[in-house]
């Protein structure tokens, strides 16, 4: 396209567009931000607007779609959610004092992971932004990772090795943007969820920014955060050995500076104005919960509808602030593996729950706080409206009514609060006493400043307010003056100040009225002394409305300047708030607190699932114990019973109690003994995955396999169903040989879930093994479930029955036994285990008790006679000692 043939401000347009290919360009024009040529076509469709036109010049008319500028936050949120990036053009200057062409400017570059605004966010979710920088080596990927949400501040960065991992930490965070440099994919730009360029070896679900190579370069990139945060070495940040996390922080900084040009400016006391230093983490310091972990324990939301009602965030999510619920979420995906961290919490739990006075009144006063985190960002940014610069006020000023709530507290994270910074304080009465209670939203209107604050402004005001009363006065005196009854002062936008007078008396009316508008039923006028008074007025606003601007943002700036310890007193409060909602859940629900170990036991008495026993009335759910991890009890449980016994609540409440232990909170159960574990394993449920074409038993298969080659001694191992998606005899076979292997080689704690009653028999044959079976009653012609987990294991799933409650058809019920009578008679396998469980072996040793056994070390064919022994555990599998 030849710019020649363009209007000056669609040259100006496209210009601009140049700059910014891969965001749709928003360009301001009056009250609306208009877009043209392909960004009119995909907004209009996207957000289904109408599409229109507008002449460009030579070339005629092109594309256009706008949205209202006040309705930017809406229409922003939705192109946003949907993966876009937006670069926002506005006016430099009004239009009715520009010469020529209004001066415009492209002030901010809005994407996914660089959203500030309060309307644009979820507020009890953070919003990341992520960069990554990977080294492919010819083992496996190294990589660096950089994470920050510039709403509340935080910046983390952490290194790794394999893929396996970064997946897992991206599953964990679920950035709403990803950074990498060039390197790692096709060219500069954005793509969008599901995009087929997608970098090669990242999951597709995000968004992904590509980006130049030379600022994610070490030397680059380390000198940006030298730089910024005023440092001679990062040795304090704790990353100075770790090039890659480097490189991805450098990265990440250096595209906050280039998108957010009019937010990110420096601040007066050193450090980036938006973001902490970064922090770095191991991720050998948290306990690692993979994504089908957390999708089959639900811990964020339902398997079935993705819902947060139903959810373990649900019932535990008792913060009574959005920055406080941020903290739980964000504990409950990464639980801690440090003891003195995890009694640091459940002290303080403990503190509020043996305080009920405390726990009362800390809650009203937290009811009270607005979310500080992004507050604080909001003002740093200079982008704080009005009534949000009142809520900071009013939270900066309950900060002594909080340290003198504590001021008795035992614990640290309470005590914490007892010393409050002055500055702080003196802030939040400052913001109180200078701002009215509930200002406007727009800045530019007045109706921000209180009087007595400036004596510039209060003198405008007396003056408008007197021009005002004589304007006022007007109609009595001149009624009086010209005799005329119905006279009256109106005003209107299009000229002002009038004087009213009915079309019957307008021969009545002085020789100085000027008359400005004749209508059917009036005449209107109006007189040179009501039009100077009208200016002065006019005037008077207008400088009251510039005064009370310049005043309002000389606060932000001041409260800008505090940035960085309201975020520190913020991380304290939010801290607090989660705690305290964690202690009156333990109150509500009757939660205890588990005692912390150093070795493998698991042990829990009563314990309870905390979800479905929310969702049932107080006291009908039953609670069962489990005690796993030798020398304390076995290493793995198989456990059998019926279909809609309770098995799988059973799994899912000892993997949610082992998490809410090491996340600080109390737990579900009447007593708890839980030693550290280093990663849960889940495999619940079956799903398949139609987009990489993998079947049901597939994802059952692979899901197995990452559990079979990462699980160790510390970790917790809970199945579900193993092998059920396949072929009985095939399905039975891996349920066996996975089993073993959990049992004999990787040692981790499990509970092994399953129909195939076959496997009791792994009982008699290794030591670390024990059978229990969640029991039910049997009446006549029915059974009722008892959801009670007791030792021993089932011979019967009552898979009929449960068809029957179902609603199957009664002939196919009938068949259904006549044909499970003829299987059990003539099953092979069944027989072949029957037989060897007669004859037991007597030996403690596992390679003494199977010499005495069958020679045969292999699974029989099916077809084999009945009396054959099925000996499915070679020697060599065995240890000296179990």
């Amino acid at each position: 396209m030849d710019p020649a043939l363009l209007t000056p401000m669609m040259q100006h347009y496209v210009e601009l567009k140049r700059q910014y290919p891969h965001a749709i360009l928003l360009y301001r024009l009056g009250d609306f931000y208009e877009m043209f040529f392909q960004d009119a076509q995909l907004v209009s469709r996207e957000l289904e607007l109408v599409l229109t036109g507008r002449e460009a010049g030579a070339i005629g008319r092109v594309p256009m779609c706008g949205i209202p500028y006040h309705a930017f936050d809406r229409y922003a949120a939705q192109l946003v959610a949907k993966g876009y990036a937006l670069a926002v053009c506005d006016q430099m200057e009004p239009a009715d004092q520009a010469k020529g062409l209004v001066r415009r400017e492209v002030t901010r570059v809005i994407t996914p992971g660089t959203v500030i605004e309060e309307e644009l966010l979820q507020a009890r979710q953070n919003n990341y932004l992520a960069a990554i920088v990977r080294l492919r080596g010819s083992k496996q990927t190294v990589w660096g990772l950089a994470y920050a949400d510039i709403s509340t501040g935080e910046f983390w960065v952490c290194q790794g090795e394999g893929q396996e991992q970064l997946e897992q930490e991206l599953a964990r965070l679920q950035p709403a943007e990803i950074l990498l440099p060039t390197e790692e994919g096709l060219g500069l730009g954005l793509m969008r969820p599901g995009d087929p360029q997608a970098p090669l070896g990242l999951p597709g679900q995000y968004t992904y920014t590509l980006r130049p190579a030379e600022p994610f370069e070490l030397a680059t990139a380390r000198e940006n955060l030298l730089q910024t945060y005023g440092l001679r070495s990062l040795e304090g940040l704790g990353c100075e050995g770790l090039p890659l996390a480097i490189r991805a922080a450098g990265g990440l900084l250096h595209y906050l500076e280039e998108t957010q040009k009019n937010l990110v400016q420096p601040s007066p006391q050193g450090g980036h104005p938006l973001l902490r230093p970064p922090r770095t983490y191991q991720l050998t310091d948290y306990l690692i919960l993979d994504t089908q972990t957390r999708r089959n324990l639900e811990l964020t939301q339902t398997i079935r509808e993705g819902a947060f009602v139903g959810s373990l965030l649900w019932v535990l999510d008792r913060s009574r602030t959005a920055m406080g619920g941020r903290t739980l979420r964000r504990w409950l995906l990464q639980p801690l593996r440090d003891p003195e961290q995890i009694r640091l919490r459940q002290d303080t739990i403990q503190e509020l729950l043996e305080s009920p006075s405390l726990r009362t009144r800390l809650g009203s006063l937290l009811d009270s706080l607005y979310d500080l985190e992004r507050l604080a960002n909001r003002v740093a940014s200079g982008t704080a409206n009005p009534r949000e610069l009142v809520a900071l006020g009013s939270s900066l000023g309950k900060l002594p009514q909080l340290a003198e709530l504590v001021a008795e507290a035992q614990t640290p994270l309470l005590q914490s609060l007892q010393q409050v910074d002055p500055a702080l304080v003196d802030l939040g009465h400052r913001i109180e006493h200078t701002l009215l209670p509930s200002p406007p939203p727009v800045l530019t209107e007045g109706g921000l400043i209180r009087p007595g604050v400036d004596a510039e402004l209060d003198r405008l005001r007396q003056q408008v307010e007197q021009d005002r009363h004589w304007i006022a006065q007007l109609e009595k005196t001149e009624r009086e003056r010209t005799g005329i009854p119905t006279l009256k002062v109106g005003f209107n936008k299009a000229f002002g100040y009038y004087l009213s007078i009915s079309r019957a008396k307008a021969q009545q009316v002085p020789k100085e009225y000027i008359r400005k508008q004749t209508l059917t039923n009036e005449e209107r006028f109006i007189t040179p002394e009501l039009k100077e008074k009208e200016a002065r007025i006019l005037t008077a606003q207008t400088e009251i409305n510039q005064r009370e601007y310049e005043l309002f943002v000389q606060l932000r700036q001041e409260a800008g300047s505090q940035a960085a310890a309201i975020r520190q007193v913020a991380q304290t409060l939010a801290a607090v708030d989660a705690l305290f909602g964690l202690a009156e859940v333990a109150v509500q629900q009757g939660y205890t607190r588990p005692v912390i170990t150093a070795d493998r036991r698991l042990i829990i008495e009563e314990g309870r699932h905390p979800v479905v026993e929310k969702s049932l009335p107080q006291g009908l759910f039953v609670p069962n114990s489990v005690r796993l991890g030798s020398p304390h009890g076995p290493d793995l449980i198989v456990l059998t019973g019926p279909n809609m016994s309770g098995k799988s609540t059973y799994l899912r409440q000892i993997g949610l109690i082992q998490i809410l232990a090491q996340m600080g909170s109390f737990v579900p159960a009447r007593r708890a003994e839980l030693g550290l574990c280093d990663r849960v394993f889940t495999r619940i449920g079956a799903v398949d995955d139609l987009a990489t074409g993998q079947s049901t038993f597939m994802v059952e298969m692979n899901e197995t396999a990452n559990i079979l080659n990462h699980a160790g001694e510390r970790s917790l191992v809970l199945l579900d169903e193993i092998g059920r998606g396949t072929a009985t005899f095939d399905g039975l076979s891996i349920a066996w040989a996975v089993a073993e292997y959990l049992a004999t080689q990787v040692r981790a704690r499990t509970i092994f879930a399953t129909h195939y009653h076959e496997l009791n028999q792994l009982e008699t044959l290794l030591p670390n093994v024990a059978n229990f079976q969640v029991v039910v009653k049997e009446l006549r012609d029915r059974i009722i479930f008892l959801h009670q987990v007791q030792p021993g294991g089932a011979d019967r799933s009552y898979g009929i029955e449960v068809g029957r409650m179902a609603g199957l058809p009664q002939p196919v019920i009938e068949r259904a036994k006549q044909v499970l009578a003829l299987v059990e008679q003539h099953s092979r396998i069944g027989l072949g285990l029957r037989s060897q469980g007669k004859s037991r072996p007597s030996s403690n040793n596992p390679k003494k008790r199977f010499k005495q056994e069958s020679n045969s070390r292999g699974i029989p064919d099916c077809d084999a006679k009945a009396g054959d022994q099925l000996s499915l555990i070679p020697t060599s599998l065995y240890p000296e000692e179990l």
